[in-house]
């Protein structure tokens, strides 16, 4: 981690809300006067569209399951090197990956392919990753020491499995069965890189549904926020009780569960964030020697 150079990363499953949590963040810079540095997680995909579809086939044939949540589906080393010479240059290497055909008119390049390579400008304040692997540790890579503040966004498993039901069926075309055998040939690399990443983070944001949802394969709409509660929990730093008093009087319903962790209705999330988050961004832009005299 650096002072002079700091590092922001939002990390979460597919599915999970890191989407939302970027656009609260990107109000944040803005507000603030941050410039920062986009990466997106998918950038570090080992493999493009086309490429993927053979190599998950041959590895099934193999007796193997390929995922985009492990190591053999994502370039971890890259994403270290970007991170370690970010945090000591402010710079480092960055491509896209083309979703679409808006996004490949943007860039030059076919869908499900990926941008050139190519290096971060100089003058930026902060680099802002938002993805699967912000915070993964494996034995021979540890990109969670890199970041100055790593922030899980963590609903609850079957919370996390409707919006990506929903999401892949409706917005992306996907049929229903291939969305469900996608969470199954990913969960061993879900259990092993994704989950382990949420005890390193400085705070978890994770909604939890107040209706049933025992079954996640069979519901076919998404909880709202007025039907959900957030769980707040700080972890690598802990907040002073006169810090949570002063949310609790800004947050209309927010309890103060235990130490570490509050809960707040689900449609305060994006409020309770800025809040949060603000505060935590301006301390990481000062220690930088910029925006003392922001607010």
């Amino acid at each position: 981690m650096t002072q002079r150079h700091p590092i922001i990363a939002i990390t979460g499953s597919s599915g999970a809300g890191t989407t939302t949590v970027k656009d609260t963040l990107d109000t944040i810079f803005e507000r603030v006067g941050a410039k920062a540095a986009f990466v997106a997680g998918d950038s570090f995909h080992r493999f493009n569209r086309t490429e993927m579809k053979k190599e998950k086939k041959k590895a099934k044939k193999n007796g193997k399951r390929l995922s985009h949540f492990g190591p053999e589906g994502n370039l971890f080393k890259k994403q270290l090197e970007l991170f370690q010479k970010y945090g000591k240059d402010g710079t480092g290497e960055i491509r896209q990956y083309i979703h679409d055909e808006e996004e490949a008119a943007i860039y030059g390049c076919k869908p499900g392919t990926f941008s050139p390579w190519e290096d971060i400008p100089v003058g930026s304040d902060l680099l802002f990753y938002e993805g699967l692997h912000g915070g993964v540790i494996t034995d021979k890579y540890n990109l969670a020491d890199e970041v100055d503040l790593l922030i899980g966004v963590a609903p609850s498993i079957n919370l996390e499995w409707i919006q990506k039901i929903n999401r892949d069926t409706k917005e992306r075309g996907y049929d229903h069965e291939d969305v469900c055998d996608a969470i199954y040939r990913r969960m061993y690399d879900y259990m092993n890189f994704i989950l382990p990443q949420f005890s390193n983070t400085h705070i978890n944001f994770q909604r939890v549904p107040i209706v049933d949802t025992s079954n996640p394969f069979m519901v076919r709409q998404i909880p709202t926020s007025d039907q959900s509660l957030v769980i707040i929990h700080f972890l690598k730093f802990q907040p002073s009780v006169e810090y949570k008093l002063h949310l609790k009087g800004l947050i209309e319903g927010l309890e103060i569960t235990t130490y570490s962790t509050m809960v707040i209705p689900g449609g305060k999330m994006q409020y309770a964030m800025e809040l949060i988050l603000t505060k935590l961004i301006l301390e990481l832009m000062e220690k930088r020697g910029h925006l003392t005299d922001t607010f």
